[in-house]
């Protein structure tokens, strides 16, 4: 079994959510939700980038806004601004239930910092977790809490989830429509981007509207990852890359996930599960001619969106691995966009040391 290094999950989500379940959600399994570790483990999940998302206070999840969203097309208002203050209890309270499941895994999981510690947990057939930050809420405008979550093992950030930061501005969810939504980073954005290059946290550009995805292109010295976004070209949701942005990230030698959302995989941008393998097949082929091989992994945002009913959470892993292989990628291809691209970003990102 090809083991699989993912980009993005929001099982954190689910256990801020339902603190009191976090042994039934992790360790048993409760039936519910993309994730737990004893089907990751049986599914050949190796590792992946754990989020940390402040929900949004005001329902942008609302019956009427799904409705909406499984009949495009529609724009939604973004939702407002958390402050800082607000943010870091909730922030905390993640990298609390972070910690947990590593102490509570029995070894079967493990934090890493580095290429090599996931290498590590690779050799070793244990599951590795990057601390990431889905959206910079929980950080101050003079970055003093951006040292503080990197000393706790914060290695990836999005300056910016679907709604402004006091950093940038995120795209609002829209089909059809452009990522050029806004203005660009605010000037705290460029510092931030400027101390996660210092520090080596990997930026991430998924949600960040195009405007402020020009400003980190200008200002960072490493390379461009959009841990989980799809082509724009294939689905016209604000949350793809068009292909002028691909370019930009092939030239920094950066890396996109592909994410498995319905919404931002189907032609027709419904979030409607009934979904089959070749809106998935359509967009990888586009990623990795934009990109090529070596670019392009997997982003899935499990526990955060609805995925396709072939693909049903992550047991479906080796199914969309033996959905690739059908297509006509061959192994080499495979263990590339499976593990080894992401393996490789990590090396030219946050090191290997």
């Amino acid at each position: 079994m090809i083991p699989v290094i993912d980009g993005h999950n929001d099982i954190l989500l689910r256990m801020l959510n339902a603190p009191a379940n976090r042994a039934a959600i992790w360790l048993a399994g409760e039936g519910k939700g993309d994730l737990d570790l004893p089907r990751m483990q049986a599914a050949g999940f190796a590792g992946g980038f754990f989020a940390i998302y402040m929900p949004s206070p005001e329902a942008h999840d609302s019956a009427a806004n799904q409705l909406a969203m499984q009949n495009p097309p529609f724009a939604l208002p973004l939702p407002y601004l958390i402050n800082q203050p607000d943010a870091v209890p909730v922030a905390m309270a993640a990298i609390g239930h972070l910690l947990w499941m590593e102490r509570a895994s029995g070894g079967r999981f493990r934090l890493c910092h580095t290429a090599a510690d996931m290498r590590a947990c690779l050799a070793e057939g244990v599951i590795g977790g990057i601390m990431h930050m889905e959206g910079a809420e929980a950080i101050d405008e003079g970055l003093d809490a951006l040292h503080v979550f990197h000393a706790m093992g914060l290695r990836s950030l999005g300056p910016a989830w679907s709604r402004p930061t006091i950093f940038g501005h995120g795209v609002p969810f829209g089909f059809p429509m452009s990522p050029d939504t806004g203005p660009g980073l605010t000037d705290a954005g460029k510092r931030l981007v400027k101390t996660c290059n210092q520090l080596k946290i990997m930026i991430d550009l998924s949600h960040l509207n195009e405007a402020g995805f020009n400003d980190v292109a200008k200002l960072s010295d490493a390379p461009l990852v959009a841990t989980h976004s799809n082509a724009h070209t294939c689905c016209a949701s604000t949350r793809n890359l068009t292909d002028r942005q691909l370019a930009i990230i092939r030239d920094s030698d950066g890396m996109v996930g592909l994410n498995f959302a319905v919404a931002f995989l189907r032609e027709d941008g419904a979030k409607i599960p009934q979904t089959g393998w070749g809106p998935v097949l359509r967009h990888m082929d586009h990623l990795i001619n934009a990109l090529g091989e070596d670019r392009v992994g997997f982003g899935s945002d499990y526990d955060g969106a609805v995925m396709p009913e072939v693909i049903d959470g992550v047991s479906g892993l080796p199914h969309l691995l033996d959905a690739l292989r059908d297509h006509g990628y061959d192994e080499s291809l495979l263990n590339k966009l499976a593990h080894r691209n992401w393996l490789a970003l990590m090396d030219r990102t946050f090191g290997s040391a």
